[in-house]
């Protein structure tokens, strides 16, 4: 199984994931006012990366054209903020009136945010994040053991072996990966020699 096939089973085990979690505490993303889209989410993988890029290339020319003129405005607007000492929120560029153009090439985070959500560190370190305010809404004690949680740990293992795979020893000389989607687009796909 190629990369990106391996790259796309292990995203629907995270989508599966997510459901599973959202279901067990109720959590629905319908009717949200605030859209997790709007969110400064920077990505650091060149696998996801390329496939958000293998995504683009199979939208008629127009689409990636809009998608393009709208990340330029959002990447402007991340920089507007970000002078100004302001957390940055602009609507993802793919995202067509709440759909997302790109849907089944969505990044990690755009699959698993919102849940409550845990994760181990190499360093035996447990962090744990809260979720959107509408999980947290749902819950009654944070500190419940028993709070539905979506352990990350096992899928970020296989994303970064994915990683190593698809970029090998040039892993250890290419510049780390941290970009929005919005400047992942407006970079274009990712040099990897």
């Amino acid at each position: 199984m190629g990369i990106f096939a391996r790259l796309a089973d292990l995203y629907e085990r995270m989508a599966s994931a997510y459901a599973q979690t959202a279901a067990e505490a109720g959590l629905t993303c319908q009717g949200c006012q605030q859209n997790c889209c709007v969110s400064f989410f920077q990505h650091h993988t060149y696998v996801e990366w390329s496939y958000l890029w293998r995504g683009m290339n199979e939208l008629p020319e127009e689409r990636r054209a809009l998608y393009l003129s709208r990340a330029r405005d959002v990447v402007e607007q991340y920089r507007q903020a970000l002078a100004l000492g302001v957390q940055p929120s602009a609507m993802c560029p793919v995202n067509d009136d709440g759909l997302c153009g790109l849907y089944q090439h969505r990044l990690m985070i755009c699959r698993l945010h919102g849940t409550r959500n845990t994760m181990l560190l190499p360093n035996g370190d447990r962090r744990v994040f809260t979720g959107c305010y509408r999980f947290v809404s749902n819950v009654t004690d944070m500190a419940d053991e028993t709070v539905p949680t979506l352990d990350r740990t096992e899928l970020y293992k296989e994303l970064v072996q994915l990683e190593m795979a698809y970029v090998g020893k040039r892993l250890a000389v290419l510049p780390k990966v941290n970009m929005t989607l919005a400047e992942m687009l407006l970079q274009g796909p990712p040099s990897i020699k």
